[in-house]
């Protein structure tokens, strides 16, 4: 996984979640502008018309929401946040080009937004032209950059603001490639000030999910902050948190599906990574056991309901057979070599059974702890 991926996906989470937010924290004047009593909507259908009609590529952490001024008149907003960790000369462009799609494709006023989360200092993109014989394209857009809130690290990471606490747990983890030790430090800090805030459960969740999604640390620390962690919550009653095992294990069986996903059916488009990311432990699961089947990331995703009572002995054997191959594809990818006797195991089983086993592999460290007898 790349490092944009990592920083991608948290930021879009939140930025999905507290909009109001984020524009309260970047573009104050703005927020001031929008009539919140009306809500906003997230236009993720659109966008990805957008972006499929544009063909730009890269738009990870891109997001276009409805919201009313406080004229009564609807105003689109894409917000962009660009995360490379080096910058892309083609921003630019393709924030041009998200924009005048959204007004051809709908016919909507669009304002875009950019935030700058990469560690170049010099570069800022506020507009994009072309011209050609007194012709001229031209488009200016509003930006932040994240390094320039370095001097208030202090503020932020005491701040009651959604968008300032990730920012803080961003420039920290920016600030720490080379020093995991530190990282430990700030992301045990950053966690348990979450408590001192004035932030309900559900957001001290949100935001623990994007601390420890981009705070990566090495296994025997990570084990460690969540140890912290625990004792922490279990010394002050709060077990806001402590699901983090859960949590971890969703995370975990995201990132393993999106992986046997690519390596099944090659690149996958953009909107189904989205709604892998943001689906329940249970969803998770059942397109696990889907892709065991499937021919396409379509077919995966797709609600579908299984007859096997109208199922020849003939079809149910080749079912079985075609399961257990493609479980032994993955038991490969995840552990190498599979032994023989998981090889025997898995051939003797019924279908119940190998589903259930495609289950245990989104968590399992071993083939051992697959295919062991539940008690």
């Amino acid at each position: 996984m790349t490092q944009s991926d990592e920083y991608d996906s948290p930021w879009k989470d939140i930025l999905t979640d507290y909009f109001e937010q984020f524009l309260i924290f970047f573009f104050p004047d703005i927020a001031l502008k929008i009539d919140w009593t009306r809500g906003y909507s997230s236009l993720d259908k659109e966008l990805r018309q957008i972006t499929r009609e544009a063909e730009t590529g890269g738009r990870l952490a891109d997001k276009l929401f409805r919201v009313w001024k406080k004229n009564g008149e609807e105003t689109w907003v894409l917000a962009h946040v660009e995360v490379q960790a080096q910058k892309k000369t083609d921003f630019p462009y393709r924030t041009f080009v998200y924009n005048y799609r959204s007004h051809d494709l709908y016919q909507r006023p669009v304002a875009s937004l950019a935030v700058l989360a990469d560690d170049d200092f010099s570069w800022r993109p506020s507009a994009y032209s072309h011209k050609l014989w007194g012709c001229r394209v031209a488009i200016r857009f509003r930006s932040v950059k994240l390094l320039d809130y370095r001097k208030r690290l202090g503020s932020l990471e005491e701040s009651d603001n959604i968008f300032a606490v990730a920012v803080a747990a961003h420039l920290r983890t920016m600030e720490t490639k080379k020093d995991t030790r530190t990282r430990f430090n700030y992301k045990i800090e950053l966690t348990k000030a979450l408590y001192r805030r004035n932030f309900s459960k559900s957001e001290i969740i949100n935001l623990y999910r994007f601390i420890d999604w981009i705070m990566v640390l090495p296994k025997e620390l990570e084990e460690s902050y969540h140890q912290e962690l625990f004792k922490f919550e279990e010394k002050y009653k709060m077990r806001y948190v402590s699901n983090a095992e859960r949590i971890g294990i969703r995370r975990g069986g995201t990132e393993m599906l999106i992986c046997q996903m690519e390596a099944r059916f090659g690149n996958l488009p953009q909107w189904v990574k989205d709604k892998i990311r943001n689906a329940d432990i249970a969803a998770i699961k059942d397109w696990g056991i889907r892709l065991l089947s499937a021919n396409s990331p379509e077919e995966v995703l797709t609600e579908k309901k299984h007859k096997m009572q109208h199922v020849s002995d003939a079809e149910r054997e080749g079912l079985k057979r075609g399961e257990a191959k493609m479980l032994l594809r993955q038991m490969e990818a995840r552990f190498g070599t599979v032994p023989q006797w998981a090889e025997e195991k898995i051939g003797q089983a019924d279908i119940a059974v190998i589903e259930d086993w495609g289950i245990r592999l989104l968590s399992a460290n071993s083939p051992e702890e697959m295919l062991k007898e539940k008690t």
